[in-house]
């Protein structure tokens, strides 16, 4: 699949992204241009820094880090992690295995930056409350809200991640009736998905009004 190949995906342009070659859902664009345009008002400046990840995109991303190419919080999981399945449980708080991650879809933005610290900072923070009061109002939802009562399991809190609702939705559908575990293959720890649970744990580990 290639975003920049179909007509359901636009090229988000600069500045509105933070750099070229970003593409989004058609829809879920123009909802953020309207919530970029209410959030300006109250002096909150939104940006995409990711949005549609491509299977060989998220695989790259997957296996730098399972092979060691990438840090994991500060560790080399290649040299510390030989266990398959707690070396995928580490990735799995902040990444998804390829064929399971909502960025393929092109519903999902991550807004600003991707760093936990940067949301903890005053800048951060006020965009991050300005997104949790107002972001609903043009269908936008925090898909990894804090673990809890309303979310038990899967990766770890992501300030910055927000989904378009009205069309991830029918993606979610589709993705609990029609994928299976023998679907998610084809990169490097791709036989843990299974004993791990990740569509149970992980794809449908979140937040419940995303589902």
């Amino acid at each position: 699949f290639k975003p920049e190949n179909d007509s359901n995906y636009i090229l988000i342009p600069l500045p509105y992204a933070n750099r070229k070659g970003l593409y989004a859902e058609k829809k879920t664009y123009e909802a953020f241009l309207r919530m970029r345009e209410a959030a300006e008002k109250d002096g909150i400046h939104l940006q995409i820094v990711s949005a549609c990840r491509n299977f060989d995109y998220q695989k790259g991303i997957w296996e730098a880090k399972w092979n060691g190419n990438r840090l994991v919080e500060g560790e080399n999981l290649a040299k510390t992690t030989a266990n398959p399945v707690e070396r995928a449980k580490k990735i799995l708080r902040y990444s998804s295995m390829p064929g399971t991650s909502r960025h393929h879809w092109g519903t999902d933005i991550d807004i600003n930056s991707v760093s936990i610290s940067y949301f903890k900072a005053e800048k951060g923070k006020k965009e991050f409350d300005w997104l949790v009061k107002n972001a609903a109002d043009f269908d936008f939802y925090q898909v990894y809200i804090p673990k809890g009562e309303k979310r038990a399991y899967g990766y770890e809190e992501e300030a910055w991640h927000w989904t378009y609702l009205p069309v991830s939705k029918d993606f979610i559908y589709a993705y609990k009736e029609k994928v299976s575990y023998d679907d998610i293959k084809g990169f490097s720890g791709a036989e843990t998905a299974e004993e791990i649970q990740v569509i149970k744990y992980y794809v449908l580990g979140i937040n419940p009004e995303c589902l």
